[in-house]
């Protein structure tokens, strides 16, 4: 008790000096003994941050460590008892959480690596962040924990506040409403119900109008007209989640979709466009006109007719498909003119990423999408909206157990604190634009490993195909780099937002000696 007493103190006290640098020196027992063995191990071989470059961690790790091979014996054979109890086929190492700090994932058998992958994207501000140990031991987030309520029916007397200065303080420029839920695929499965009552709501002619008896019976039997003939009309190649609806308009990869009984709904094609872009500008713009043309036609003459359109600002699971802002705005126009609902699902791209909080926000929308799908680097979930039509006309009709919860809306709180204490939007947008520029010196340097290199100006979210992919990042653990790939044949990167420059110039390193190999 006494020890947790003292650690509860020197939080308060690291609190009340918010300016100073997160450092590992807060009470992170297995991580501090850790963290003396790594500095001294890679002392020689590690990168030293830039002169002008202030390291967000004091005491985070100078380069990776590699003891053994991944995994090594301890792994291996923790590996062997949780595959006992648990499908461990799509495993990618086991890591130790408590040993790893900052950019840096440890394992059990002491190897360190550079993690440019970030947990599928989805940490923020480095692994054991400070500050997030703070929100984490606060008595807002105990209460939240062990009296998780039903928030439909028993919100806690403080998720308004815990909404408006946490969630809501980033919301995208016209949503002021957000519904929250519990991951990615639930964020755009509720999104799309919305859509579908609402587009219900203006054909019946507005909110006062009652269901007939007729919708009411139909709906208890999956039919017409209470179970309607509408449809989410998504692109070629993108990933919305695993659930039922959403994986309908999931079209990455056949394992993800085979023997699920699925929805007939419309897909349009997402423009291929060819790299580098400057040099193909004409071609690009008509594919990307194509592309529009016929999500046109498909939302004029689908057999289910769309309530609305979803999309990624960049095909994430599907590859790394980028497409230029002009290409966004005009999927914008043709939602408002043919009167269906533009769904941005910025589950991967958002919270800061791409270099901008949004990912759309790089479109230069005359107008906010109708709504926006978040999770991942939130570390919860939900869509926001502006509309007020777009909460159902009855209660119950959006409606679960938990609603969301509020410990992971503590957290986004303390992550948001986190990103602009560090003013680490600035440095994602930094940092890869440095970043970019040396891989495109790589891509020179050795074109048959590095092709299709694109994610300029969208912070560290940059991606390249690779001809022999599976055996990169393979290798690329053997020299301290996690990373991960997409799509069948996409490197992509993943980073963190407190990445710097010299872990840019780290990753840079260990990606010319697989190269080399």
């Amino acid at each position: 008790m006494a020890s947790l007493l003292r650690t509860t103190a020197r939080m308060r006290l690291f609190s009340a000096h918010s300016i100073v640098r997160p450092t590992s020196r807060l009470p992170m027992p297995a991580f501090a003994a850790a963290s003396s063995r790594h500095m001294a191990s890679a002392a020689a071989a590690a990168a030293v941050p830039d002169a002008g470059e202030q390291p967000f961690f004091d005491d985070e790790p100078r380069g990776p460590i590699i003891k053994t091979e991944i995994p090594g014996p301890k792994s291996q054979e923790a590996i062997k008892r949780l595959t006992k109890v648990f499908d461990t086929r799509s495993l990618n190492m086991m890591a130790d959480y408590t040993s790893s700090f900052g950019n840096y994932l440890a394992d059990l058998d002491g190897n360190l690596l550079l993690d440019v992958y970030a947990q599928i994207a989805s940490i923020p501000v480095g692994y054991n962040n400070p500050s997030l140990l703070l929100a984490a031991s606060s008595p807002q987030m105990a209460s939240s924990i062990i009296n998780r309520p039903a928030l439909g029916n028993f919100p806690s007397h403080d998720w308004a506040d815990i909404l408006e200065t946490g969630i809501l303080s980033v919301a995208p420029r016209g949503l002021n409403q957000v519904f929250t839920g519990q991951s990615g695929s639930d964020a755009n499965e509720l999104a799309y119900k919305a859509a579908f009552m609402w587009k219900r709501r203006q054909e019946r002619g507005g909110a006062d109008v009652d269901f007939t008896p007729e919708e009411m019976s139909s709906a208890m039997n999956n039919q017409a007209p209470g179970a309607p003939s509408l449809s989410i009309l998504s692109f070629k190649s993108a990933f919305h989640g695993r659930l039922f609806g959403s994986l309908s308009t999931t079209r990455s990869k056949p394992i993800h979709k085979l023997d699920i009984p699925a929805f007939d709904w419309p897909q349009a094609p997402f423009p291929a466009l060819k790299y580098p872009l400057e040099a193909h500008a004409e071609e690009n713009a008509k594919e990307e006109q194509r592309c529009l043309d016929e999500t046109e036609r498909l939302i004029t003459t689908f057999h289910h007719p769309p309530a609305a359109v979803v999309i990624e600002p960049i095909q994430s699971e599907g590859g790394d498909n980028h497409a230029t802002p002009a290409f966004f705005r005009g999927l914008r126009a043709l939602t408002r003119k043919h009167g269906i609902l533009l769904i941005v699902d910025e589950v991967q791209t958002g919270v800061g990423a791409t270099g901008r909080f949004w990912a759309h926000e790089h479109w230069g929308l005359d107008d906010a999408p109708d709504m926006v799908t978040f999770s991942k680097k939130a570390q919860t979930a939900g869509y926001y909206f502006g509309n007020p039509e777009l909460r159902p006309n009855k209660p119950y009709r959006q409606f679960n157990t938990w609603m969301g919860d509020p410990a992971r809306a503590i957290l986004f709180r303390a992550i948001i604190k986190e990103v602009e204490r560090l003013d680490l939007v600035r440095n994602t947008a930094n940092t890869g634009e440095y970043l970019y520029a040396e891989l495109e010196r790589l891509a020179q340097q050795y074109p048959a490993e590095v092709k299709n290199l694109r994610g300029k100006g969208q912070g560290t979210f940059i991606a390249w195909d690779s001809p022999r992919r599976d055996e990169v990042l393979k290798k690329a653990k053997s020299v301290g780099i996690n990373i991960g790939g997409s799509g069948e044949r996409a490197v992509r990167l993943r980073p963190m937002l407190v990445f710097q420059r010299h872990h840019a110039d780290i990753l840079l390193d260990g990606l010319e000696k697989v190269f080399k190999s």
